[in-house]
């Protein structure tokens, strides 16, 4: 947990979920930066009377400091939902203070003060933005904030493109703000968002089939060269099983899993909103007749009860934002060994260098490689 000081008082923050060793704060010198411009004197500080919009809120810090103005927060993030409601009960905050939205879900029809924490996704923020374009009128102020390597010439760019003029502040303990001026005279169009693509011939049963992918999911334009190996060495399992497809993305290991075995029973999760709405599409649109599967938006196999799967296939990341991290990946293994029931097997696709190997024999006591190149490794841990 850390202590935050800015003008809006002091708050303890903390990520979700809460680790007593993680090294990461819930919140950066660029949400610090934003919230100490909201009240600048100089500037003039922004009225906050209206319809606040939080888009991008990573852990929560920016809605809880915000709370007494009853923002929107709009994030496609289930663990950033989960760490807001967290921090607002840490602080004494009525969680009814924060609205919170999904980025799938309907933005509210006025805003008058929209503040945007940049994503890693370019293409997230172009999705983000087309969709809250509609409800930004002349007078709305908008602020965005990010560190200096997460603001490019491109990001403007898009701000100009579907907002209006654009500009940005000198770096702060290198962050840096976003000024955007509404045009209301520019065209709302759209977004671009799901891409849809065709999957290769050469990835076992789903070669050729069609993938949805929602803008901010990992390679959404293209079949990612890790998955393409992990689809080369699926294991197959006949009968009525019950699969996982853990951190599923756009869906395609679940997929697979479903067409090699009809009488199976996938689950795809992910904590991503848009990851779970594309994995759905993604199965929709090519999978067998009668095929069985749930779609889960949520902190891992948090919600699965112990002992009732027989098999999770995984690709975890290990990102959290900007920072690399193996904390996501052996929080999954933990969670998937609890989920799987006696004889049940977890199986991991990985960059060889991460060494997963590891993580996996402390958790299951056994781990086995089953395939191999010079980039990638697909491991098998057995429930004993």
């Amino acid at each position: 947990m850390n202590r935050l000081t800015i003008p809006q008082g002091t708050f303890d923050l903390a990520r979700f979920p809460e680790h007593p060793r993680d090294p990461f704060r819930a919140w950066d010198a660029a949400d610090e930066y934003l919230l100490r411009q909201l009240t600048d004197a100089e500037a003039g500080p922004v009225d906050l009377s209206g319809t606040v919009a939080v888009v991008g809120d990573r852990w929560g810090a920016l809605a809880t400091a915000l709370a007494a103005h009853r923002p929107v927060q709009i994030s496609d993030s289930y663990l950033a939902r989960r760490a807001t409601l967290a921090n607002l009960a840490r602080n004494g905050i009525d969680q009814d203070a924060v609205r919170l939205l999904s980025s799938r879900g309907t933005p509210p029809d006025r805003i008058d003060v929209l503040i945007v924490r940049v994503p890693k996704s370019l293409a997230f923020l172009e999705d983000q933005l087309h969709r809250i374009a509609p409800a930004v009128h002349a007078g709305t102020v908008i602020i965005g904030t990010g560190m200096v390597k997460e603001i490019h010439t491109s990001t403007l760019k898009l701000f100009e493109r579907i907002i209006g003029p654009t500009r940005t502040s000198l770096a702060v303990r290198k962050a840096r703000l976003i000024f955007c001026t509404p045009d209301p005279g520019l065209p709302r169009k759209p977004s671009p968002w799901p891409y849809r693509y065709e999957l290769p011939a050469d990835v076992g049963p789903v070669s050729g089939l069609t993938t949805v992918n929602h803008a901010g999911i990992f390679c959404a334009d293209r079949l990612d060269i890790g998955t393409r190996f992990f689809l080369k060495h699926l294991p197959t399992r006949g009968g009525d099983v019950r699969v996982v497809d853990l951190g599923c993305g756009n869906g395609v290991v679940g997929l697979s899993a479903a067409v090699a075995n009809p009488d199976a029973h996938v689950t795809f999760v992910d904590e991503s909103y848009g990851a779970v709405a594309s994995a759905e599409e993604t199965f929709r649109a090519g999978a067998p007749a009668g095929a069985k599967a749930d779609f889960l938006v949520g902190d891992g196999l948090a919600d699965l009860e112990p002992g009732s799967v027989d098999l999770v296939l995984n690709n975890p990341p290990f990102h959290s934002h900007m920072a690399t991290t193996d904390a996501t990946a052996r929080t999954m293994f933990a969670g998937a060994r609890a989920a799987l029931r006696q004889g049940g097997e977890l199986w991991v696709v990985g960059n060889r260098h991460l060494a997963y190997h590891t993580h996996l024999r402390r958790i299951f006591g056994n781990c086995t490689t089953v395939a191999g190149d010079p980039k990638f490794v697909v491991l098998r841990a057995v429930k004993r």
